[in-house]
């Protein structure tokens, strides 16, 4: 579980450069994200194959998102209105924990 973690880490990291065009020369990023280049190549792969738009802009020196576009991985709290919560059911487990409290 913690490569894992790790690998989301590099990866929203990576999008945040992106986002800033400051990731630099490959061997930079791989420099600044404490992995080795080839880890650089691979994970700039696995984000074109989730279907990032990225690219390598020569003038910047930098890889680019040619869309605007954002990364985001990890669970977010939500808050629900009024007639949504009051549409939520506990499932069907819940149904037959009630059963059970009146028994």
């Amino acid at each position: 579980m913690a490569k894992l973690t790790r690998q989301l880490e590099i990866l929203e990291r990576i999008d945040q450069l992106i986002r800033l065009k400051a990731t630099g020369r490959p061997k930079q990023l791989a420099k600044r994200l404490e992995v080795s280049e080839a880890t650089v190549f691979r994970m700039i792969e696995t984000m074109r194959d989730m279907n990032a738009p990225i690219c390598y802009d020569l003038t910047r020196q930098s890889y680019i998102y040619t869309v605007t576009t954002r990364f985001k991985c990890g669970f977010y709290v939500e808050e629900l209105d009024a007639t949504t919560e009051r549409n939520l059911s506990g499932g069907y487990c819940f149904k037959n924990a009630l059963k059970l409290l009146t028994f």
